[in-house]
Formats: C-alpha cells, sequence, structure tokens
C-alpha cells in the first residue's frame, strides 16, 4: 500500500568466485534491500549504501519473452543506483524482475530452449546496459496461479531449466568480464513453494536463495491475527508458522545455509476490530482501512499515539495494541532485527534481505542489521 502519509513523509555476499555457484568461505554477510519506487525518480541521497552489500532494483517487466524497463524512470535510478559504489565499492546493483504483479509471463518464459534462451540474452543485454551486477529472479511463484498468473505442472522443472541455463550464459560472459555476474531468486517460505520447485537442484544454480520470511499473517487471508515475520513458532500460533521453521525446511530440501538469506519486512500489517484478549495477538480482526502500513508510519505516527508496543517472547517480535480503536499491528523493530541478525550468523546463513527501502527511508532498521552483522565499508574506502 502507498499511503498518503507515506508519501508525505517521505517526499523531502559476499561473492563466491565467478564461474561457480557453490558456497564459498564464509565472508562478508550479506545485506540486500529491495529498492521498488513504484515507477518514481530517484534523487541524490535518498539512497544511502553504506550498509548495504546488495541492492535489488525492483522491478524490470517483461514482454514478448524479454526482460524490459518496469518504468521509464528506470534508466536514470539505475544510474544513480550503480553511481553509489563510489561510496561502497563493494556494492552490487541487481535488477529484479517479476514480484507479485510481475511474473504473469514466467510459465511462457521458462517453457522451451528457445524461449528461455530469448529471456537470458535480453537479461545480459539489460545488465551490459545498465552497467549492472546480475539478476534476481522474483517467480511468485512456479506451478501456483499467484496474482492470476499462467502456471502449469512442468514449471517445476522448466525453472530449474531456466536456472540452469542462467548461469551457463553468465559464467561465460563472467569470463570475458573477467567479473563476477550474480544470479539470486526470491523464495516463498512455504511447503507448497518448495513442493513446485526444486530446491535441491535450483540451489546450486544459485547465489543466493532471498527467503521471503514474512506475510505469514496477512489482513483478510487468515479470520485471525498473527505474526506477519515471527523468527520462531509460538506454541500459542494456530498457524505454527515462523522464519526458523522456513529455513530448517529449505534446507532439508538441499539449499545450504550459507546460500540462504533472511528476508525482513520493513512494513507492518494492521487490523481492525480486535479484541482485547492478549492485546489483540491471535485474536479475530478484519483488515484495518490501511492494511499495509510502513515502518516510518509505525515509529512517526502509531508508537506513543495511542498504540502499546508488546514483545512476543516465543516469536521474538513486537506487535501494537490499542485498545480504544481495537486495532493490532504486527511489524519488525529494531530489537526484532538486530535478534534476526544474531541467528543468522548462528546459523551460519548467508545474510538478511529486506523488502523495502522507502518504508524506512530515515534507515533505522538498516542501521541495525549492519551494527549487527558489520558490513559497512571502511571508512577510507568510502568515497573512492
Amino acid at each position: 500500500m502507498r499511503t498518503i502519509l507515506l508519501l508525505t513523509l517521505c517526499a523531502a555476499f559476499a561473492a563466491p568466485s565467478f564461474g561457480a555457484a557453490a558456497p564459498a568461505a564464509r565472508q562478508k554477510p550479506v545485506i540486500a534491500g529491495y529498492v521498488f519506487t513504484n515507477g518514481a525518480a530517484l534523487e541524490p541521497g535518498q539512497i544511502d549504501a553504506r550498509g548495504l552489500t546488495r541492492i535489488n532494483y525492483a522491478f524490470a517487466g517483461i514482454k514478448d519473452g524479454r526482460i524490459v524497463e518496469g518504468s521509464p524512470q528506470d534508466a536514470h535510478n539505475l544510474e544513480l543506483l550503480t553511481s553509489l559504489r563510489r561510496q561502497n565499492p563493494g556494492l552490487t546493483v541487481l535488477i529484479s524482475v517479476g514480484g507479485w504483479r510481475g511474473s504473469k509471463d514466467f510459465s511462457d518464459v521458462a517453457l522451451t530452449r528457445q524461449s528461455r534462451q530469448v529471456f537470458i540474452q535480453s537479461a545480459l543485454a539489460f545488465i551490459e546496459r545498465y552497467h549492472l551486477d546480475g539478476l534476481d529472479l522474483d517467480w511468485e511463484y512456479p506451478g501456483e496461479r499467484g496474482a492470476g498468473n499462467t502456471f502449469r505442472g512442468e514449471d517445476k522443472q522448466n525453472f530449474t531449466l531456466l536456472l540452469e541455463e542462467l548461469r551457463e550464459r553468465f559464467n561465460e560472459a563472467s569470463a570475458q568480464l573477467h567479473r563476477p555476474l550474480y544470479l539470486t531468486i526470491a523464495a516463498a517460505a512455504s511447503q507448497e513453494y518448495l513442493q513446485h520447485t526444486e530446491m535441491n537442484k535450483v540451489q546450486s544454480y544459485v547465489d543466493a536463495v532471498n527467503l521471503m520470511a514474512y506475510d505469514f499473517y496477512v489482513p483478510g487471508q487468515e479470520p485471525a491475527t498473527g505474526n506477519s515475520a515471527p523468527l520462531f513458532t509460538s506454541p500459542a500460533d494456530p498457524g505454527q508458522v515462523s522464519a526458523d521453521k522456513s529455513v530448517q525446511a529449505f534446507e532439508q530440501a538441499g539449499v545450504p545455509a550459507a546460500k540462504i538469506v533472511l528476508g525482513m519486512p520493513f512494513y507492518g500489517y494492521a487490523w481492525s476490530g480486535v479484541p482485547a484478549s492478549n492485546h489483540g495477538l491471535f485474536q479475530p480482526g478484519k483488515p484495518a482501512p490501511e492494511p499495509e502500513v510502513p515502518y516510518i508510519i509505525i515509529e512517526r505516527l502509531m508508537l506513543g499515539h495511542g498504540f502499546r508496543r508488546y514483545w512476543d517472547s516465543a516469536s521474538s517480535v513486537p506487535y501494537l495494541y490499542d485498545r480504544k480503536q481495537h486495532t493490532f499491528v504486527s511489524y519488525e523493530d529494531a530489537e526484532s532485527v538486530a535478534a534476526k541478525c544474531q541467528y543468522v550468523q548462528s546459523r551460519g546463513l548467508a545474510g538478511v534481505m529486506f523488502w523495502k527501502y522507502s518504508d524506512d527511508p530515515e534507515g533505522t532498521l538498516l542501521r541495525v542489521m549492519d551494527r549487527s552483522l558489520g558490513t559497512s565499508a571502511p571508512a577510507d574506502q568510502q568515497g573512492r
């Protein structure tokens, strides 16, 4: 949701050896941020790249089986983003293609070797045109309808083939360019996703799996409130979901921990008409008038303004409840982000990812990631 409040307030991997996608020795953790402008032009200073290791620019589109610009502002925005390498020499900039609203053509793209090669050639041309470091494939989802998409039973195998052939061509291009080209995917943190993909094979072709470990509870999709992005599974949770449970499922499906990038939301979800029992957690409710709430709105206009913060110790995430308005909000904050970063380090995961930069334009949560994982470029390297 792009609320008026957000518009008002926001106006103002480490690399494995290229040629292979195998886990390398433990290196600097990934902090990957999705930059989604919704067609707007970025302004100088709007993105502070010093705490990031990767930017995934969202989204390119697909037309006639080829990757194309998703917005007239893409050329300007990508030039600005790639210029941030002067602030942070270790920064990589990837183009993300697809997303929830942009995945309708993937099944056709992946269907035959000829259609896959057309797509792959366009990907390489796009990367070269805008001086990028690779591709983030965000197919939501193979073998599933998603947002009304075309889907087929053979998507499962064709997804693997698409990534295998992308990796092959990226390896060839990397050897010619004398620099790595990264290939990553955004993956749903669900058993359905694992059932419709061959992650034991897919993992060998990608540099990272960006695990979207959020949206476990979404207003209107379930009859009750819940934690959108719980780190651990609470015994009281009717859905029995969590990031930890999803990480373990992906590892059991064959994805090495060193390739899993744990995703976090920089936004919350709000339910209205929620009873006060348990401060609104796991209680019946309906979507609030503005159900998706950017972190900056939560921080500035909710905390201390009728909403009281509570901590779910079983899941290691916060939530808000307003007794007068009977409104419940699930969200991420500095404490939960730090806990997830600690989890990433303890389990040897590749790093963290977040959607999306504009929901926390002041960088409050990103600074927590940076401090927790120690990814900032040294001061003597910045500005080169």
